[in-house]
This record gives C-alpha cells, sequence and structure tokens, in this order.
C-alpha cells in the first residue's frame, strides 16, 4: 500500500487586505523622536500548553491503540475461533485460532507463510472493494470456512489458498492464471468462485480446470460484483452466494454502461493515467442488476425475476440451508422494501413482506431463517425503536421475539440445536448482551458498564463476547451457554497512557435531551476558561457519544493542548426513535446545526470554564460537510472550522445516500441549494481549513475544489490542504502531521486558556 504523503500544496485565500506599504522608490515620513519615559515592558505571555509530538506519533502509529487488537472472522461449528490479529504497530495481518476447549492459541498462518511480501499486488476491484469497507490493513485480511470449519479459504494477491485445519497444510488453489477477485469457498469446501475479468469462474480446490460461468459481452458489463451503491450504501458488498449444497449459485450481472464515468488524477504522480470510476450523483442513472441462478456443471441460467423497475436497489441476498433462497430489495426513493422468496426452479419470487415508510426506511440484514426452514427472524423499526419479530414460511408473523422497549439494536445470534437467541440491546451510549428462550423473557449477561458485541456459534453452544468497558478494560471471551467462560482471545494491542478525561452526560434543553461528551486538559484548571473544539459528525446513522474512554484518544490529544473538546448527538442520529431520526428528512443541515449550537449552549451555562466566544469544529465526510457549513450557518458560535474530505454539494454525491434523504434534486431544488456549502460560499464569514484526498473515489476532490473555487471568488478565508491519498488515511506519518496541523489552526484562530 502506497505511503499517503501530504502534497506540497497548501492554498490560503484571504478576505483581508493586505497592510499599506511605501510605494517602490519611496523613502518613509520622518518621524521626529520624542521625549518620553520609558515605558514598562509587559509581563510575557504564558507559554502556550506544548503540543507533546511523540504523543500524537504515538496515537497515529497504533492507530489510537487499536493494533493488535483480535479481530474475530468465524466462530466455528467445534467452538473455535478464527481471528485475524496485526502487531501492536503493524498493519500486516496474521491468522490466529484460539481452541476454546483449552484456551491455546496457534497461528495458522501468515502473508509470509505463503507468499515472499506481504506488500501483495492488489487488483483495481479490490483496491476499490477495501475502500468501500474503510480497510488498511495488509497481510491476511480477510479468511472464510466452509460449513464445518475444517477447510478456510485465504486470499492473497493474485493467488488462493486452501489451509486444512487439522493439519495446518496449505496449498494453492490452481486457478489458471489472472487476478481472482471476491473468492467465495462453497459451503462444502470442495469449490471456490472468483471474478476474473468481469465474469465468474469456479474451481475445485483438489485440482481440475477452471470453469467459466458466465459471458460478459464488453467492459459495461460485470459479473459476481455489487455496483457500487449498494456496496457504499446499502451494506452489501457480496455480488455471489452459493447455494448450501455447493453445485449451484446466485451471480449478479451488472451494466454500467448509462452511468456516468467520473476520472480520478492522482496529481502525486502526474505520470500516471487517470483511474475511471462508475459514480452515479443524485438524479443520475443508477447501474442495472439483474440476478440469476447458475448451475456449476453449467448449463442455461435461470433468471431471477421480481419488478426491478420499481424495486431497483437490492438490500440482501441469501440462500440458507434451510428456508427459502430470500432477496430484499427497495424503490429508488426508500421509502418501500419488500422480503422476496425466491424458487430456485424456476426463478420466480413471492413478497413474504412488505414496509413503508413515508421518510426513507432504515434496512438491518436479511431474514434469519430456522433451522427447521419453517420460519424466520427479522428486524423491524417501530416508532419508539427496534423489534426482533418471527414470521412465518408464508410471511405471517408470529410474534415479537424482542419488543423495542429493550433498545435493541439489530444485532443478534442464533443457537441452532436450542433456538436461543443471544442479542445486543441498551441506549445509545452502552449496551449490554442479553439472551431469550423459545417462550421465555430475556436475561440478561452482561453487567459491566460500556458497549458489548456478540457472536454465537449455531451449532456447539459457544458465544463470542465483545466487551468494551467504561473503565477502559476490552476483551473478547469466549463463554457457554450458561455465560461459563471457555476462554479470551488474546489482544497485543498497546494499552495508551491515561484514559482520556472524557465525562458522558446527558443535558436537557426544552422539549428534549442529548447525549455528549466532554474532553478536558489532564493538566485542567477550572479557574481559567478554555477554547472549545466541537469533535463533530452529526449525520445520520452514526453516533459519536460511547461510554467507551477509549473512542476519545484523540479528543484528549486535541484538548491536552489547551481546549475542551465536545461531542454531541442531536436529531438525525440512530437509536433515539423514527421521530428523532427523520427529523432531518429533506434538509440535512438546519436541525443538525441547531442542535449541536443547542448543545453546545447548554454545556456552556452549565460549565463556566467552557469559553463559548472561542469555538470550533472539526469532522471528517459527513462532520466535515458540517464543520464547512458551520463557518456559513452559525458563526456567532462557531469561530473556525476544520472540514475533512467534506461534501460540499449534495448534487456531487451518490444516489442511494443522498436520494435517501435529500429526494433528488429535481424533488428538491430549494432544499438542495440551501444545503450546498458551494451555493452558499458568500455567507461563509469565519476561517475555513479544508482537507482532501485527491485521489477518493467517494467523497471526490471535486467537492472541495468547487467550494475553495468559490471561497475564493467570494473573497472569504480559506487553507486547503490537498493529500494524495483516497477517503480514509493509513499512513501514521501523514495521520501525525494533519493532527498537527489541526492543532495548530485552532490555536491561530481560537486562542489559548484565559484567566477569567
Amino acid at each position: 500500500m502506497k505511503r499517503l504523503a501530504a502534497l506540497a500544496l497548501v492554498l490560503a485565500a484571504c478576505s483581508h487586505p493586505p497592510a499599506p506599504r511605501c510605494p517602490p522608490g519611496a523613502a518613509a515620513s520622518p518621524v521626529e523622536p520624542a521625549f518620553v519615559d520609558e515605558p514598562v515592558a509587559p509581563p510575557p505571555a504564558p507559554a502556550p500548553p506544548a503540543i507533546d509530538r511523540e504523543a500524537i506519533s504515538e496515537l497515529a502509529a497504533t492507530r489510537s491503540y487499536n493494533l493488535g487488537t483480535p479481530r474475530p472472522v468465524a466462530l466455528l461449528p467445534d467452538g473455535d475461533v478464527l481471528f485475524l490479529r496485526t502487531g501492536p504497530r503493524s498493519y500486516v495481518a496474521e491468522l490466529f485460532e484460539l481452541d476454546a476447549a483449552t484456551g491455546a492459541v496457534r497461528k495458522l498462518a501468515s502473508a509470509g507463510d505463503l507468499v515472499k511480501s506481504t506488500d501483495v499486488q492488489l487488483s483495481a476491484a479490490e483496491k476499490a472493494k477495501r475502500e468501500r469497507l474503510r480497510m488498511a490493513l495488509r497481510g491476511i485480511v480477510s479468511v472464510s470456512a466452509d460449513r464445518d470449519g475444517a477447510r478456510l479459504l485465504i486470499p492473497l494477491g493474485s493467488e488462493l489458498f486452501i489451509l486444512d485445519r487439522a493439519t495446518g497444510a496449505a496449498k494453492a488453489v490452481a486457478i489458471g492464471g489472472g487476478y481472482p477477485d471476491s473468492p467465495l469457498l462453497a459451503p462444502d469446501g470442495k469449490r471456490v468462485a472468483f471474478i476474473r475479468d468481469r465474469d465468474v469462474w469456479v474451481v475445485g480446490v483438489d485440482g481440475g480446470k477452471p470453469t467459466k460461468l458466465t459471458a460478459s459481452p464488453g467492459p459495461d458489463v460485470s459479473f459476481g460484483n455489487a455496483e457500487f451503491v449498494a456496496a457504499e450504501e446499502l451494506d452489501r458488498t457480496a455480488g455471489m452466494w452459493w447455494a448450501p449444497t455447493g453445485d449451484r449459485l446466485i451471480i449478479q450481472r451488472t451494466d454500467d454502461s448509462k452511468v456516468d464515468t467520473l476520472y480520478v488524477a492522482n496529481p502525486r504522480h502526474p505520470d500516471q493515467a487517470p483511474t475511471p470510476f462508475r459514480y452515479p450523483r443524485a438524479g443520475t442513472t443508477n447501474a442495472t442488476v439483474g440476478f440469476a441462478i447458475h448451475a456449476v456443471k453449467g448449463g442455461k441460467p435461470t433468471a431471477i425475476t421480481w419488478d426491478a423497475a420499481a424495486f431497483p436497489y437490492v438490500h440482501h441476498v441469501g440462500w440458507p440451508k434451510a428456508g427459502a433462497p430470500t432477496m430484499v430489495v427497495l424503490n429508488r426513493a426508500q421509502t418501500e422494501l419488500r422480503v422476496l422468496a425466491i424458487d430456485p426452479a424456476t426463478g420466480k419470487t413471492t413478497t413474504l413482506l412488505t414496509e413503508t415508510n413515508p421518510a426513507w426506511l432504515n434496512t438491518s440484514g436479511g431474514p434469519v431463517w430456522a433451522a427447521d426452514g419453517k420460519s424466520f427472524l427479522w428486524t423491524r423499526e417501530h416508532a419508539d425503536g427496534w423489534a426482533l419479530e418471527r414470521y412465518g414460511a408464508d410471511g405471517k408473523l408470529q410474534g415479537t421475539v424482542i419488543g423495542p422497549d429493550y433498545g435493541f439494536g439489530g444485532q443478534f445470534g442464533v443457537d441452532d440445536d436450542t433456538g436461543e437467541i443471544w442479542f445486543v440491546a441498551g441506549t445509545p451510549v452502552d449496551s449490554q448482551v442479553w439472551s431469550v428462550a423459545p417462550g421465555a423473557a430475556p436475561t440478561r449477561r452482561t453487567d459491566a458498564r460500556g458497549t458489548h458485541a456478540i457472536g454465537v456459534a449455531p451449532k456447539g453452544g459457544t458465544r463470542l463476547i465483545v466487551a468494551n468497558g467504561a473503565d477502559g478494560k476490552r476483551s473478547q471471551t469466549v463463554v457457554r451457554r450458561d455465560g461459563t467462560v471457555v476462554a479470551v482471545v488474546p489482544s497485543v494491542a498497546e494499552d495508551g497512557p491515561a484514559l482520556p478525561t472524557t465525562v458522558v452526560e446527558e443535558v436537557a434543553a426544552k422539549d428534549r435531551t442529548y447525549w455528549t461528551a466532554v474532553t478536558r486538559p489532564r493538566n485542567f484548571d477550572p479557574s481559567k476558561r478554555y477554547p472549545v473544539v466541537l469533535q463533530v459528525y452529526a449525520g445520520p446513522g452514526v453516533t459519536t457519544v460511547t461510554r467507551n474512554p477509549r473512542a476519545y484518544w484523540k479528543d484528549q490529544l486535541l484538548a491536552d493542548t489547551g481546549f475542551i473538546v465536545v461531542r454531541g448527538d442531536g436529531r438525525g442520529t440512530p437509536g433515539r426513535g423514527m421521530a428523532w431520526e427523520r427529523a432531518i428528512a429533506r434538509d440535512l443541515i438546519t436541525v443538525p446545526m441547531a442542535d449541536q449550537v443547542e448543545i453546545l449552549t447548554r454545556l456552556g451555562a452549565k460549565h463556566r470554564e467552557l469559553d463559548l466566544a472561542r469555538v470550533g469544529a472539526v469532522g471528517w465526510s459527513f462532520g466535515g460537510y458540517f464543520a464547512a457549513m458551520a463557518v456559513q450557518r452559525a458563526p456567532d458560535m462557531f469561530k473556525a472550522a476544520i472540514a475533512g474530505a467534506p461534501v460540499t454539494d449534495w448534487r456531487l454525491y451518490d444516489t442511494a445516500y443522498t436520494e435517501r434523504y435529500m429526494g433528488t434534486p429535481d424533488q428538491n431544488p430549494t432544499g438542495y441549494d440551501a444545503t450546498s456549502a458551494v451555493v452558499n460560499a458568500a455567507s461563509s464569514s469565519r476561517p475555513l481549513l479544508l482537507i482532501h484526498g485527491m485521489t477518493d473515489d467517494n467523497v471526490y476532490a471535486a467537492h472541495s475544489l468547487a467550494l475553495t473555487e468559490a471561497l475564493f471568488a467570494a473573497g472569504k478565508p480559506f487553507e486547503f490542504v490537498a493529500m494524495s491519498g483516497t477517503h480514509m488515511m493509513a499512513d501514521p506519518t501523514s495521520e501525525a502531521a494533519l493532527l498537527t496541523k489541526q492543532i495548530e489552526f485552532f490555536r491561530a484562530h481560537l486562542g489559548l486558556p484565559t484567566a477569567p
């Protein structure tokens, strides 16, 4: 992976005129000396808190002390856990296995064991997929297991390896050359499907000639991959799915011929040709997708039929061991959803259930079928929260398993042997693990304050509980059905220094409350008033306040240089019910801006050390958009802002995300204009620092360039830092430099702590 070095390009523009100077050749006017008393020199200003560059570098080098944390990839039927893990300061991941019976850990494979270099070459499709997943790791980054957990598939660059767990032996799969994208192991472990040159191929893992199952007619049509909007916005990165018998595949066909092509050039490497990307901007044409069932032995595929014109978005496809193959589809406005059962023999579909919402529908995966195939579980959003419901194979509701009053967030697993369900529920800032047996009431399984996640082995009776405690302790624990601890998955991550000082509190304002997090300097002086930095996202689908103190390392670094750092989750964020979340419909900035200003105002009234005359905002992606709008919409509150990779005009962003919340530009032209940082650039009146990766293929650099052009024309203050990377930053050196730049910017425009 190439290093993300900052380009030597920092553009600055300012509306303030330069100081007057003498014309060329003119002498300055003489000034008569005056006899006055010698002025008394004022006392020297206190030195600003030092920028701890070593701490900044350490935070970047450890990815906020997350490198070295196990990343579970499979909880196997025998209870063993497969996990990936890097070193504490390494991005190179290796594959490990934890024996649940003994607690012993063994390394199964590393990239160096299988190939000569850990920096394997990636195809353009694989690079794009990792960007969609925000994946920065190298080495072994993905592993899949067969149904029994006996064989593992490990992709490494242009090679595929099958590892036998019993012997530990690995062998290369003979794919016949080329680059195998998106490899998928069959449930029986006998075959691997993969994409090469836009077509899907299948090969036996024990030998044999690869077979091509599809025939792309040209460069605009591909098979086996999810289209851009599905991968980026619909939580679906897969484009092919095995039948449980391993003899057939559902394969996606994607036609991009009518999708706009955008070109991304890397100005750091002008010798390289621009890369074309198919990118559907709001209101433009999407890719056309279709699905068919292909037999491994060949023959005519069976097309899957549904009303694709009315429901063009496919959120989920699944082929369970028992129960019908299913699809979850949505209309383009994402106001109607259908769960469809597929007849594998004919490809015809039947509607099992339908959901509608006049604003938009949130999605949460697909149906989870019972082991006998007679019913399925479905997560449904109600007015006051999410519920887990059981439906019969005919789509009729059988009952509610978990009601919305538990704070259920959609994460659960099923023990097929007992029917018991383990799930996560709580508040937007903390959560616990619960279980519910058939016909019984839910039982709480964890007690420690903090956040939790759960994994459940379908067979064998083991669970994996991931905990991030409010006390800073983190663990991954394997337990049995009765809660007995079996083993702990070991981490090698560095603990870091003393935990952040962050205090999570709920503040009241009018008819609502907000969750907030306030981080003060470690050497906090209650007699002083501090400039405030709002660390912000404020967009749909994301909360930033959590009781996990390890989420605030960067906030603490910033605070220790002389600031108080604030986070707050307002309306539009998840976990507070439909009305709260959908308050932003058709306008993505007015309500979030009002709520963040309200949060700051209430906190400032409660904590006098917050100097609300000196507030800055910093955010990335949607948070960057908010920051850019903050100096336009609320200059009385925000005196400076840093906008990283901001969306600056929603007409330039993709169809699925933008239209979900804003409608199309034709439907909502006033809303698009009112929420555009570019259209309203002339109202910007505070210093703004823009940061953008020039090769970003999600929020294109055109967003920031359009805004800088508008700000420059309007004579408004801004700085622009162009990075040579993408939407995510994986290079520790560049990340450390960027953190330092942010501190220096806020110091210059917000100042230092002051005495009252």
